[in-house]
């Protein structure tokens, strides 16, 4: 039996985990997936309460776990970055070196989609985000912090093993991914120097796949092409700050962050899922967040551990809800109440 870590988190977070844990058990009568579920108390509350965080021994716990999944970290009553560079970056960036973020950007109707003329046929795209380093890492800091001569320094840190280790699992991935082989760069190294090591890099590492087709794109123009031409995207890969944008735009175009989900992965290794919406504070129980980022979350997590007819299931079961017509919006103000979500997904997980 596979053990998952659970942190329910802040804010909608329990609700949406709530949602997953339904699915699950479902999975569990029907596929037979059985998983040891651990739950965690990490996040505001638990800060507030204690005063403690997220200690290094709860990292030793999870790397003898096969994945964990997160509901929602962030509370407006604690300075924002304080929870979430504690526990999402001491997963990230600490002992678990969970250097990949993974985001599909996949449309399942029609109607999510805020682009004239777009069909699912058209939005269908994998992003691999580099998720260890770049200006993410913190260095750097203020200097007459609160006067008119303040001065902020952030440093971007690219090292060519962490560059290279994404751009790999990008290639394999499309390989694997068995679709179109193309595989889009996207970077800035024509205003920023140092991300020639991207493009060197890509290059370099690509004449070791020949059947891969590559492309290249700055990040202005990719995001430019995201709305107009998205059809022209099927893996990408990219630095982190990028990474964080772009795949945000994705979310858009492909129904909101309501059904936006990624992976934070380290391949071979214990790795966490999670839906990308934050806590949503505002939402927190009032039963109208939808669950559909967490429950592909969930989806993603299934596919990683290995239950490929399980996940591919709900995923079938996921498309079918949202091109049912029983679901009219994922928005909070749809009249719909976040059980009522995971209702009509059931329905079709039979």
């Amino acid at each position: 039996m596979q053990t998952i870590a659970v942190i329910p988190g802040d804010g909608v977070g329990p609700e949406v985990i709530d949602e997953a844990h339904r699915v699950i058990r479902r999975l569990g009568e029907t596929d037979g997936v059985q998983f040891d579920i651990v739950n965690y108390p990490f996040g505001a509350e638990h800060y507030l309460k204690t005063g403690e965080l997220m200690p290094p021994s709860v990292i030793g716990e999870f790397k003898n776990m096969d994945a964990i999944l997160l509901g929602a970290i962030g509370d407006p009553r604690v300075e924002t970055g304080i929870l979430e560079r504690a526990i999402i970056g001491g997963m990230r960036w600490g002992e678990l070196d969970l250097y990949i973020n993974l985001r599909p950007i996949k449309l399942y109707a029609d109607y999510l989609c805020p682009l004239k003329d777009k069909k699912p046929e058209h939005i269908d795209m994998l992003f691999v985000r580099e998720n260890t380093e770049d200006l993410y890492i913190g260095i750097g800091g203020h200097f007459k912090k609160g006067t008119k001569d303040e001065v902020a320094i952030a440093q971007m840190m690219m090292t060519r093993k962490g560059v290279e280790r994404a751009v790999r699992y990008a290639y394999e991935l499309a390989r694997k991914r068995n679709k179109r082989k193309k595989l889009t760069l996207i970077d800035k190294a024509n205003a920023i120097g140092a991300m020639s090591l991207w493009t060197r890099t890509f290059e370099e590492v690509g004449q070791e796949y020949p059947d891969i087709e590559r492309d290249h794109a700055y990040i202005d123009a990719a995001c430019m092409w995201m709305v107009k031409n998205p059809e022209w995207f099927d893996v990408a890969v990219t630095g982190n700050m990028m990474g964080d944008i772009i795949t945000d735009l994705g979310a858009a175009i492909s129904g909101g962050l309501g059904i936006a989900a990624s992976g934070n992965i380290h391949p071979g290794k214990v790795s966490m899922f999670e839906p990308i919406h934050g806590s949503a504070p505002k939402h927190a129980g009032k039963g109208v967040i939808c669950p559909l980022a967490t429950l592909s979350a969930t989806q993603m997590m299934l596919d990683f551990l290995g239950h490929d007819k399980a996940a591919a299931r709900l995923d079938t079961a996921l498309t079918r809800a949202l091109t049912s017509g029983e679901i009219k919006s994922i928005s909070t103000s749809s009249g719909m109440k976040t059980s009522g979500y995971t209702d009509i997904v059931l329905k079709y997980l039979t």
